[in-house]
């Protein structure tokens, strides 16, 4: 099948996306352990994700900010990381996924486990994976198209209502200008087998010109992740974006059987749908 795409697509066989490399980059974050803010996986995923992007050539930087949880009176040390591959446009693409896991397997079967911190690894780590597997594409080839990546800490700490969720894209969005930015893509929940990717409401009332490039390149390269229906409006890390005024669009299979429980673990993800994901994005960049 790989010999195929190349020769099919011989625009895209020089350092193609690598759906192994991003697969491995998952089972490493969920080797961490549980990345909720405050953990110790989630401290050690900060400085691996800080090693990891130093060694690429992009311009790296992590923002640091507190947050306040008023629930349980405590402060949480947070943080952003962006790194920035110059190209020849002005404007930037935004990648963006959520690095944290949700504190709470509260759709767990086992009510026994409902209190305990989720392993991530669908919901957290497969966004972060595919966007790892990319900034090392990028620093072996350049692209044309300047390119920003950011995790976002604290997607995942919402139960009740919205204020609890997206902190780390709503602390972006206060300082960011908007103008710097052509489009932005989200991924969330792009690691599962048998992955199934929908046209999210509230992306294509934002974008819906970039919806419609994603899934037509969809359609040319084969990648059957993306299906070519409506999807659920979802509350994710692009709301942020698109009230500042970025056009996003989040990449997302909300029908994920594992969805906050503890049985979110990498043998449930797969290689193959981490690489159609990337494939798709490396298309977008690259230009086809």
């Amino acid at each position: 099948m790989k010999g195929l795409f190349l020769l099919l697509f011989p625009a895209l066989s020089i350092s193609a996306f690598d759906g192994q490399s991003a697969y491995t980059y998952l089972v490493e974050q969920c080797n961490l352990g549980t990345r909720e803010p405050g953990s110790r996986g989630h401290k050690a995923a900060k400085a691996w994700f800080e090693a990891f992007l130093k060694r690429q050539k992009g311009k790296y930087c992590r923002v640091d900010f507190t947050w306040k949880d008023p629930r349980f009176k405590k402060a949480l040390s947070l943080t952003n990381f962006h790194i920035v591959f110059p190209g020849r446009t002005k404007k930037r693409v935004l990648l963006c996924a959520h690095w944290d896991t949700r504190p709470w397997a509260d759709r767990d079967p086992d009510p026994l486990r409902r209190s305990l911190p989720i392993p991530g690894a669908n919901d957290g780590a497969s966004g972060v994976a595919v966007l790892m597997a990319l900034c090392s594409l990028l620093t072996l080839r350049p692209a044309e198209q300047s390119v920003e990546v950011v995790f976002f800490d604290l997607e995942d700490s919402g139960k009740n209502g919205l204020e609890y969720f997206c902190m780390g894209s709503k602390h972006f969005a206060k300082s960011v200008d908007a103008s710097k930015y052509a489009y932005a893509v989200l991924l969330d929940l792009v690691g599962e087998k048998g992955l199934r990717i929908p046209k999210e409401a509230n992306s294509v009332q934002s974008a819906p010109w970039l919806v419609r490039r994603i899934f037509s390149l969809a359609r040319e390269l084969r990648l059957g992740c993306f299906v070519d229906r409506p999807g659920p409006a979802v509350y994710d890390d692009h709301i942020p974006l698109i009230e500042k005024g970025i056009p996003a669009v989040d990449l997302i299979d909300f029908e994920y059987p594992h969805w906050h429980t503890m049985a979110d673990t990498p043998d449930k993800c797969s290689p193959k749908s981490l690489e159609c994901v990337g494939t798709l994005l490396e298309a977008l960049i690259y230009g086809r």
